[in-house]
């Protein structure tokens, strides 16, 4: 099925795949673009946005950004970033008034806002590896082989348990530091 085909009367997506989510929210401009709009909501006009967007990335106040800085801003997210946020339907950005709206789906991608840094561990083959030596050793004691059965089965129980436990919990704890609301935040703005 085409973009085209996906869209509804009202310009937006009835449902994206992850992938969609995530290629569109790998561009740390187009996760500041959605902070925006999370934080002010809309309509908002293209230049205003820009230079928000500029502070954000060049780390300084709106009034120091310079015309080229945002100029570069403003011309990315204009001809590249709005446009294939727009045919996701993640925003609805009008080009010829030049103004980004919020969608339904812009609410629906806090959980996609997850940011995982190229050296975070591989939690999902943490697991895969895990079940599968864990299948393992539990057919080495039905089957009765030696050393394994030097250990009371009860003893291999508690361990996996407590191993599965304590990765779990980790995972969750160090998934909750990882949200682009609490690992990516833009600064706070000076009229808050």
């Amino acid at each position: 099925m085409s973009n085209a085909d996906a869209t509804t009367v009202t310009g937006t997506r009835d449902k994206l795949s992850k992938g969609e989510i995530f290629e569109v929210l790998q561009n740390k401009r187009r996760r500041f673009v959605i902070q925006y709009l999370r934080r002010h909501g809309g309509p908002v006009e293209l230049g205003e946005l820009a230079t928000y967007v500029a502070s954000w990335e060049y780390d300084c106040a709106r009034e120091d950004i310079s015309k080229a800085q945002r100029k570069r801003v403003y011309t990315t997210l204009q001809q590249t970033h709005l446009p294939k946020m727009d045919r996701t339907g993640i925003v609805a950005y009008d080009a010829d008034d030049g103004v980004i709206e919020t969608t339904p789906q812009t609410d629906d991608l806090t959980v996609y806002l997850e940011i995982v840094p190229g050296s975070e561990f591989p939690w999902r083959e943490f697991y895969l590896s895990f079940g599968a030596v864990t299948l393992a050793i539990v057919a080495t004691l039905w089957a009765g082989v030696f050393p394994f059965t030097m250990v009371s089965p009860l003893v291999w129980a508690t361990l996996f348990a407590s191993i599965l436990t304590a990765a779990a919990g980790y995972h969750t704890y160090s998934a909750r530091e990882m949200t682009l609301s609490e690992y990516e935040e833009p600064p706070h703005d000076e009229d808050e």
